[in-house]
């Protein structure tokens, strides 16, 4: 492993990259790091049965994506918005015509929020989709697969050399306290850890027809473990 300012680079084959990925998923547990940002990383790293042209490319490409507006989060579809902004503006009218202009002028600004609404989710859609064709036709073409979010950025790319399919894996940790801690739990399973147990998906359908036991009901991949 290479260690530099721009973070921890692995170079070298499938497995070695994932056990590069677990290792400081690893540090970050030890470190007591958890919350969304952690599992949003523990998801996208490569993982053992993972390929890096159809899991990963998904991955980036979900994870790349513009976020949810407000009205999204709350289930509207903007079609929805526009209704309770027609409903709303009508109801202004209504109440100046009834002499009441406080009142008139709330649900004018409440029929406003509603069609800035409705216009936010629909441009989110429409980004989405041209997020989604240019990543995959364009991006992936010139640029590593990449991860980016508070805590960590990395990205993972495809290398050859001769003969040989290779892959480089650089991480980094953005807070420059914890990257340090990192950093020193990184030496310390240099120093102690014989050999490192990558995460597997398990099999459960064939470990219950060989081993005739059933699987464990929470299904959980297992956790990688050091001699």
């Amino acid at each position: 492993m290479e260690e530099s300012i721009a973070g921890f680079k692995q170079r070298g084959s499938w497995g070695e990259i994932v056990e590069h990925g677990e290792r400081i998923t690893s540090a970050l547990r030890d470190a007591s790091v958890d919350g969304e940002a952690f599992d949003e990383w523990d998801e996208w790293r490569p993982k053992s049965h993972e390929r890096l042209g159809e899991d990963i490319e998904e991955k980036t490409a979900e994870q790349a994506s513009i976020g949810e507006g407000p009205g999204e989060r709350e289930g509207k579809r903007p079609e929805d918005d526009i209704k309770s902004a027609g409903e709303k503006l009508s109801e202004s009218y209504e109440k100046v015509e009834e002499g009441e202009s406080e009142s008139a002028i709330e649900r004018w600004q409440d029929s406003i929020s509603y069609a800035t609404r409705a216009a936010d989710s629909a441009g989110r859609k429409a980004i989405r989709t041209v997020e989604d064709t240019v990543y995959r036709k364009v991006m992936t073409q010139l640029a590593p697969y990449y991860f980016d979010n508070e805590l960590v950025s990395a990205n993972v790319q495809r290398s050859s050399r001769g003969d040989r399919e290779e892959f480089v894996f650089e991480v980094n940790i953005n807070d420059d306290e914890l990257k340090e801690e990192v950093s020193d739990r990184l030496a310390e399973y240099e120093d102690v850890v014989d050999r490192w147990h990558i995460d597997t998906e398990k099999q459960t359908e064939t470990s219950e027809a060989v081993e005739g036991v059933e699987a464990p009901e929470n299904g959980e991949e297992s956790k990688s473990t050091t001699n």
